[in-house]
C-alpha cells in the first residue's frame, strides 16, 4: 500500500467550447449526431460487472423526432433489483477498503475521458436523447459533469485532511467511513451531469450504488456507464438498472443495508419515498441518509432601476433555454408597471428571431419538450390560458407534436399575482409574469415568498443597492441559489453549489463539500500514549 499525503490536481472549471461554424469541436460533434442517428443500439443494464439483457425492450427515441428509433433498453424485474443490491453489497469490501488515491484516480481518468475522446459522444447522446442543443449539452453533459468528478475529488481530501485537536498525551484522529449499507441512487431526465454525479458522489467516499435513471435519459446514461468501465470502477462498485419505479422502491426501501437514497426528481415523489422511508426506519442497520433535490418555481423580481434588457435578456434565457426544462427555470416574473413596456418590447421582439426544431440543426435554440406527457400536460394550460378573459398571452402559445415535442416558447400576463401558472411547476417553456406598481417593491416581496411551496432559485434585477439589500434579505428564504441580475439558472460547480430548501429539497448543495458529507459516517479514534494504572484521583488525597 502506497503511503503519503497525496496532493490532487487543482480542480479548474472545465472551459466551454463554442462550437462556432468550421471549429474542431462542431465537427466532431456533428459526426459524432450523424453517427448516433445511423444505427439502434441496445442498452444494457449493468450489474456486477456484467452487461444484462432480458429481451423485453423499450423504445428510446428523440424528443424532437419521436418516429425516430434511437435505441432499445431491456427492461428488467424484481430479480434484478436484488441482483443489483446483492452485487453492490459483494464489491463493498474490496471498494471501502481502495485507499483513496485510488478511488480518486478513477474519476479524475473519467473527468479526462469526458473531457477528451467522450465528450462529442455524450453531448450527442444528451442532444439526441433529451433533445438538448449542443451549448446546453456542453454546458451539461461535458463540462459540469467534468466538474463535478474534479471538484469533489477536491472536496474528499478536504474531508479527510479535517481533524480534531489533540491534547498533550493523546493523539485524536477521525476516520470518515462510507455508510454501512448501499445507496439508491435515482436520476431525473434533463441533466446528464446529475445522473452522472449523483451515483458517483456516494461512490467516491467508498460506497455502492443501485443506480435507477431516468428511462428518458437512458441513452446518455449508457454513456456515463462506458466512461466510468473505461476509467477503472470495479465491478459492482456502480450497478445501473432499468426497473420500473415501484419495483425497485418495493424491494430497496425495505432492504436492511438501504444506507442512502440520492436523489433528484419530483417533490411528490420524494415525499412518497420519505415517507416509505419512515415507515420501514425499524428495519435498517443504521438511519439513511435522505438527500434529495426536487422541484422549484423560480421567480425573477426586477426593480424599477432594472435596466430593462437587463431584465428581457435574463427572462428569455432564464425561462427557455432547454425549453424551460431545468429545475432551476425562471417560471415567473415581477415587473415593475413603469418597465414593463420596454421588457415586453424587447421580448417580443427577441421571442420573433427564436428559431425552434431538432437539434441536429444548430441554429435551432429551441427544441422539444421530452415527452408526450410533458407536451400534453403544457399544451393544456397554454389552452386554458388563451380561454381566461383575465390573461393575456404577448408571445407563443404554439405547439405541435406531429414530428417531436414542439411548444413555443410563451409568455403569459396575468393579473392575478397567483393565478395557476404563477404558482404551479410547469417544467416547460411558459413564463408568466405579473406586472405591480412601482410603489409595491416591498408587499411583492411578500407575494413571491408565499407564492410557492419551493425554495430553489430566484434573482433580483436592479440598479439600486438599498433595493438589492432590501430583496436579498426579505427572500432570504425563498430561494437557495439567489443571484443578483442574472438569470435564475447556470449554477456551476464550486461557484454555485447548488440546491433548495422548504419544497424543492434537503439543500445539500450539489457541487459543494457539503454534499459529500452526506455519505460518510465519521468514527472518532483517541489513542493516549501514557494510560492511568490508578483509577484515583488527586483531589481524593488528604
Amino acid at each position: 500500500m502506497l503511503k503519503g499525503f497525496f496532493n490532487v490536481p487543482a480542480p479548474v472549471n472545465e472551459p466551454v467550447l463554442n462550437y462556432g461554424p468550421g471549429s474542431a469541436e462542431r465537427v466532431a460533434l456533428q459526426a459524432a449526431l450523424a453517427e448516433g442517428r445511423s444505427k439502434v443500439i441496445d442498452i444494457p443494464m449493468y450489474i456486477g460487472g456484467q452487461e444484462v439483457r432480458t429481451g423485453k425492450t423499450l423504445e428510446v427515441h428523440p424528443p424532437h423526432d419521436h418516429k425516430h428509433l434511437l435505441a432499445t433498453y431491456h427492461e428488467g424485474d424484481a430479480s434484478h433489483v436484488k441482483a443489483a443490491i446483492d452485487a453492490a453489497l459483494a464489491a463493498k469490501a474490496d471498494w471501502e477498503a481502495l485507499p483513496w488515491e485510488q478511488r480518486a484516480a478513477i474519476f479524475l481518468k473519467a473527468a479526462d475521458l469526458l473531457a477528451g475522446p467522450y465528450r462529442a459522444k455524450i453531448n450527442a447522446a444528451t442532444m439526441l436523447g433529451q433533445s438538448k442543443n449542443a451549448y446546453q449539452a456542453e454546458i451539461d453533459a461535458a463540462c459540469e459533469f467534468i466538474d463535478f468528478l474534479r471538484f469533489n475529488v477536491q472536496y474528499m481530501t478536504e474531508i479527510y485532511a479535517e481533524q480534531p485537536i489533540s491534547s498533550k498525551g493523546i493523539w485524536n484522529r477521525l476516520e470518515q467511513r462510507p455508510l454501512e449499507g448501499f445507496v439508491f441512487a435515482i436520476t431525473p431526465f434533463n441533466f446528464t451531469a446529475i445522473a452522472g454525479n449523483l451515483c458517483a458522489a456516494p461512490a467516491m467516499m467508498g460506497n455502492v450504488v443501485v443506480w435507477k435513471p431516468a428511462p428518458t435519459q437512458i441513452y446518455a446514461a449508457n454513456v456515463i456507464m462506458e466512461v466510468f468501465i473505461e476509467a477503472g470502477l470495479p465491478a459492482g462498485v456502480i450497478n445501473m438498472i432499468s426497473v420500473d419505479g415501484p419495483v425497485a422502491g418495493d424491494i430497496i426501501f425495505k432492504h436492511p443495508d438501504f444506507a442512502g437514497l440520492h436523489f433528484t426528481g419530483s417533490t411528490h415523489v420524494f415525499q412518497e419515498l420519505w415517507k416509505t422511508i419512515g415507515n420501514n426506519i425499524a428495519n435498517y442497520r443504521s438511519y439513511p441518509r435522505i438527500v434529495g433535490e426536487t422541484g422549484g418555481k423560480d421567480f425573477v423580481l426586477a426593480h424599477s432601476s432594472a435596466n430593462a434588457d437587463v431584465v428581457s435578456v435574463a427572462l428569455l434565457r432564464g425561462a427557455f433555454e432547454y425549453q424551460g426544462q431545468k429545475c432551476s427555470a425562471a417560471s415567473r416574473a415581477y415587473i415593475p408597471k413603469s418597465l414593463w413596456p420596454a421588457v415586453k418590447e424587447n421580448m417580443q421582439r427577441d421571442l420573433a428571431t427564436f428559431k425552434m426544431g431538432p437539434t441536429e440543426d444548430f441554429g435551432n435554440f429551441i427544441n422539444a419538450v421530452i415527452t408526450e406527457a410533458s407536451f400534453d400536460k403544457l399544451a393544456k394550460y397554454i389552452d386554458d390560458a388563451k380561454a381566461d378573459p383575465s390573461v393575456q398571452i404577448i408571445a407563443g402559445g404554439g405547439y405541435d407534436k406531429s414530428v417531436g415535442y414542439f411548444v413555443e416558447p410563451t409568455v403569459i400576463e396575468v393579473q392575478d399575482p397567483k393565478y395557476v401558472t404563477m404558482c404551479t411547476e410547469l417544467f416547460g417553456p411558459v413564463l408568466t409574469v405579473y406586472v405591480y406598481e412601482d410603489d409595491q417593491y416591498e408587499q411583492i416581496m411578500e407575494v413571491i415568498d408565499t407564492t410557492s411551496p419551493y425554495a430553489l432559485t430566484g434573482s433580483i434585477i436592479a440598479q439600486d443597492r438599498y433595493a438589492i439589500t432590501t430583496a436579498t434579505e426579505r427572500l432570504r428564504n425563498s430561494a437557495g441559489n439567489f443571484y443578483i441580475n442574472d438569470k435564475p439558472t447556470g449554477a456551476v460547480v464550486g461557484q454555485q453549489p447548488f440546491g433548495g430548501a422548504r419544497g424543492s429539497g434537503t439543500n445539500d448543495k450539489a457541487g459543494s463539500m457539503l454534499n459529500l458529507l452526506r455519505w460518510v459516517s465519521p468514527r472518532t479514534i483517541k489513542e493516549t500514549f501514557d494510560p492511568p494504572k490508578d483509577y484515583r484521583y488527586p483531589f481524593l488525597q488528604y
